[in-house]
């Protein structure tokens, strides 16, 4: 016979486990559902990393540095613009507040998986949401960790611009900087859910480039023999490159940088690579 007490401390033992269950299925929100690839029974699982704990993975990743160019003039080792929390890797870009110390009038954060991983062939995921802004230009790509065996390649696997409701996914060579409106097709702009989580991704072998979001094929770069090797320099191991980036001829092609906006940035819920099954 259970005593009043007893009844007591079962139902609050039972009130902890639910609210320890619900904790536990709160992390199952949508930012840590599943990849949306339709199959992947034919893949195997070789590389990925879900941003646990509150520190970068520095076996994986290293910060981006100030450069020259426009996806890198901005870039800050500022502890503020890289945070780790709840699973979700945030990349911030704010407006510098002390021009004196730096002279560049915004602050952002990028990481590289350069000379700690990088991958040839396969399927790439990637979830991520954006924080929009006038200016801003979160982008996922992948560059050569050496050079390729003829002339240069990059695969841009999402790159969005300010408010828009699409990203462009690109293949770049010297093939298509010198011939930009001849086939195949180099790029495509796909639809997204601006300002929520969507998945970004390729299937690459050595015949060709797909390209995907949220499951659904937006674009495929065929390799074509008869057009030359510049047509493909896709047959090297390719890096990571995640950079959140504030300002460029291309993003402010439609307007300046609107410093009321910021900060902005990227998100990054889980980076995963497969390589298909023998």
């Amino acid at each position: 016979m259970k005593t009043k007490t007893d009844k007591v401390v079962i139902l609050l033992s039972c009130l902890v486990i639910s609210a320890v269950s619900a904790n536990a299925h709160a992390k199952q929100s949508p930012a840590h559902a599943l990849q949306t690839h339709p199959d992947l029974s034919e893949w195997q699982l070789v590389w990925q990393d879900e941003f646990t704990g509150n520190q970068l993975d520095k076996t994986k990743w290293t910060r981006c540095k100030r450069g020259r160019s426009n996806w890198n003039d901005t870039m800050c080792a500022d502890p503020r613009l890289l945070i780790i929390n709840d699973g979700v890797l945030h990349l911030r870009g704010i407006e510098n507040a002390d021009k004196d110390k730096d002279s560049a009038p915004f602050l952002t954060a990028g990481v590289t998986s350069r000379k700690q991983y990088a991958c040839q062939y396969g399927m790439i995921q990637i979830r991520a949401r954006l924080k929009s802004a006038q200016g801003a230009w979160p982008a996922i790509w992948m560059m050569p960790e050496t050079k390729p065996r003829v002339g240069y390649g990059e695969i841009d696997i999402m790159e969005h611009l300010n408010f828009d409701d699409k990203v462009f996914q690109t293949v770049h060579s010297d093939y298509t900087k010198n011939n930009r409106n001849k086939p195949p097709k180099r790029y495509c702009e796909a639809k997204i859910e601006r300002d929520d989580w969507n998945t970004y991704g390729i299937e690459w072998d050595d015949k060709r480039i797909v390209f995907f979001v949220n499951g659904k094929q937006t674009l495929s770069y065929p390799r074509m023999s008869d057009l030359g090797e510049h047509q493909w320099p896709f047959d090297t191991p390719y890096y990571f490159i995640f950079s959140m980036q504030i300002g460029g001829s291309w993003v402010n092609g439609s307007g300046p940088t609107d410093p009321e906006q910021y900060p902005a940035g990227m998100e990054i819920d889980w980076v995963r690579v497969y390589r298909r099954k023998k």
